[in-house]
């Protein structure tokens, strides 16, 4: 039975993966402090042992496992994002990263396993994420990371992702599953029936296609928006109205 602690578990996707892996396996413990995130956890997955905030966290409180999963916040390196880094001690939340080193090297579980945006081996932030991977090696671990697509393992998404494996002293190489063809598209898993409330008003939708003003120049560059930051006049792409 494969041991397992969550940390930023979210609504439990890594255990979702073993399950529809047939991996058996029990989550000992999980690390999360959103109280939206825990409450669905709860109600896919059950009563679970929640440890709250992986920075306050005393490893030696936490149960013997074999897997550790650490997917840290991505906001901070995300391209959609600020860029406010994953620096030591900078505070954010994508530096929450290193609060797992008292995790692996109190617990020493026998696998690691991190997934996060493309944008981790990006030029900025691959300096940090090398810096990681070394400190990893000095604690014994053999270090295997790739960027995969999910459209190339079944889903009709074009969502690239880092994902890095670790393990722990002797082991088989690991090698990342081959890919997959393409057999349902995105209409194929759309509900046709969907409720009025979901869709923005005409009101908001023109507001988002056609701005008569913009409220910030933001030189970084972003693939699209974001809905929620765009409606609260948070965020602004630049673009050409009728009124330019």
């Amino acid at each position: 039975m494969l041991k397992v602690f969550e940390a930023f578990a979210g609504i439990g996707t890594q255990r979702m993966a073993l399950r529809n892996l047939g991996i058996p396996h029990e989550v000992v413990a999980i690390a999360e402090i959103d109280k939206f995130a825990i409450k669905s956890y709860e109600a896919i997955h059950g009563p679970v042992n929640n440890l709250g905030d992986i920075s306050k966290i005393n490893p030696d409180t936490i149960p013997d496992h074999d897997l550790f999963t650490y997917s840290f916040p991505c906001q901070d390196i995300s391209v959609a994002g600020k860029q406010a880094g994953l620096d030591i001690d900078s505070g954010t939340r994508s530096g929450l990263l290193w609060e797992c080193q008292k995790v692996i090297a109190v617990k020493k579980p026998k696998y690691l396993l991190m997934e996060n945006v493309k944008n981790l081996v990006g030029k900025k932030h691959k300096p940090n994420f090398d810096k990681w991977l070394d400190w990893l090696e000095g604690q014994g671990y053999t270090n295997y990371w790739q960027v995969l697509n999910a459209k190339d393992y079944g889903v009709p998404q074009n969502r690239e992702r880092v994902f890095c494996v670790s393990i722990l002293g002797d082991h088989e190489p690991y090698i990342f599953p081959e890919k997959q063809e393409l057999t349902i598209r995105l209409k194929d898993v759309l509900e046709e029936d969907v409720d009025e409330k979901y869709y923005l008003s005409e009101e908001k939708t023109k507001q988002l296609i056609l701005p008569d003003t913009s409220y910030c120049i933001d030189a970084n560059y972003h693939k699209g928006t974001n809905l929620k930051y765009y409606l609260k006049k948070r965020r602004r792409q630049i673009i050409a109205t009728k009124n330019s």
